[in-house]
């Protein structure tokens, strides 16, 4: 006997996993760095590196995926994977503020906490979703997906607002303080999130049986899923449709200075816009859902409208910078986060439904080679995106035109990953017959 479906309240436990996830990541990604790069006068390049090597970290998520297989239960994945990512949390601030007297050694201290990070993140991270997606209905995972991600920018919010209240007066201590604060506060949320969730609504001899171990090592087993067509045609998607979303990061705020002379106050208020349109994306894509029935447990329709929805936002952001000075920049900014709302919700719903595709038990595995694809995607996409600016605004004739150029290519991007969308092939519902998953992957 299975566990039933996840309740309402089942998958809003589950986002407080998120919300814990997202709350020891942005203090590590965005105050450190500010404090690494503004307080501590150190190279920009140290916390990017830094950054980079969790990401690096990030390619062991298939393997971690397979060793949740491997058990057949997802807890303990989960919570370890979340406590090794709030402690690395909290060395990392012990890290930064170490450097101010010891720089080698502090240094040295926030490798292994970045280290720490990315692993923890990639075990916790892959399995939640696993979890989420073989726990809900087809017809709630759009939704599910919505929630969850919601919850996790809500951490983003609050954290980031808690934080920087906390932090005046600034000192070291302060900050090693209010960082293992928030890492306990994400730990007390993940244990109130997943106890007993793969349990929950049934009797303690109903949880679902260990998964029979592979008979095959864990590259053969990845071996196996990658030549599964539709789960390399969806990592070779991930991949470049990440790529397309992350792009545009580190640009968007220097070109609304450099284009409309906006100080850098005004133009984080300007992200503040995209992030708010994030917010309003996320939360749309579930009621479209209710607009549209028959499309509730298909794939490609989302994601490729997901795409287009991004190259138009971006194409928006091209015609901003050609425009210049006039533009309405605040909208354009704003329906940019909202196209991309939309994206990363029909992306992390065609993986909840795709994932139970092929070889059974081997969603673990499946998950996180696609996670992985995605990390290293959102790793470079940054820096591709600065290399490219740098090299149009030295090619080209004006500013305003080099800036619409990057734009305009990062928008043919998504246009071609929508186009690997519909190459993915048919629909597919995870809750498909074991026939009809062996037949469509024979396709």
């Amino acid at each position: 006997m299975q566990n039933p479906p996840l309740s309402w309240f089942g998958i809003v436990r589950l986002g407080l996993v998120q919300t814990a996830l997202g709350s020891v990541t942005v203090l590590t990604m965005a105050t450190l760095n500010r404090v690494m790069v503004v307080e501590l006068a150190l190279p920009s390049m140290l916390p990017g590196l830094l950054v980079g090597l969790h990401y690096a970290m990030q390619l062991l998520r298939p393997r971690l995926g397979y060793g949740s297989d491997l058990g057949g239960r997802r807890t303990p994945w989960i919570v370890g994977g979340m406590i090794l990512h709030a402690a690395g949390g909290a060395l990392a601030a012990v890290a930064t503020a170490l450097m101010a007297t010891r720089l080698a050694l502090g240094i040295a201290l926030a490798v292994v906490a970045f280290i720490m990070i990315g692993i923890g993140v990639s075990a916790a991270g892959t399995s939640l979703l696993v979890l989420l997606a073989k726990r809900t209905e087809p017809a709630r995972r759009s939704a599910a997906a919505s929630i969850a991600w919601t919850m996790m920018v809500t951490g983003f919010i609050g954290t980031t607002a808690a934080a920087g209240f906390a932090l005046d007066p600034f000192s070291p201590m302060r900050l090693v303080a209010v960082s293992s604060t928030i890492s306990v506060i994400a730990l007390v949320l993940t244990f109130i999130g997943i106890w007993n969730i793969e349990g929950e609504g049934a009797s303690p001899d109903a949880r679902p049986a260990a998964a029979a171990p592979p008979k095959a090592t864990f590259r053969e087993e990845l071996a196996e899923i990658w030549s599964e067509k539709q789960a390399r045609r969806f990592a070779i998607f991930i991949f470049i449709s990440m790529l397309a979303y992350s792009a545009p990061d580190l640009i968007l705020e220097p070109f609304a200075g450099a284009v409309y002379g906006m100080t850098p106050g005004e133009t984080t208020r300007l992200a503040g816009f995209q992030h708010t349109g994030t917010m309003i994306g996320m939360v749309l894509v579930p009621f479209l859902h209710r607009l549209i029935p028959a499309w509730r447990t298909r794939t490609t329709p989302w994601i490729v409208g997901g795409c287009l929805a991004c190259a138009l936002g971006l194409f928006n952001i091209a015609c901003a910078a050609a425009a210049g000075p006039g533009w309405p920049l605040r909208t354009s900014f704003l329906f940019l986060g909202l196209t991309t709302g939309i994206y990363s919700i029909a992306a992390i719903g065609a993986m909840m439904n795709l994932v139970g595709a092929g070889h059974r038990d081997r969603e673990g595995t499946r998950m996180g080679l696609w996670g992985a694809s995605q990390a290293v995607s959102y790793g470079t996409g940054g820096f591709l995106g600065t290399l490219v600016s740098d090299a149009a605004r030295h090619l080209l004739p004006s500013v305003s035109l080099s800036y619409a150029m990057v734009f305009a290519a990062e928008a043919a991007l998504f246009i071609f990953a929508a186009g690997l969308a519909i190459w993915i092939g048919k629909p597919v519902i995870a809750s498909a017959p074991a026939e009809e998953e062996a037949a469509w992957v024979a396709k």
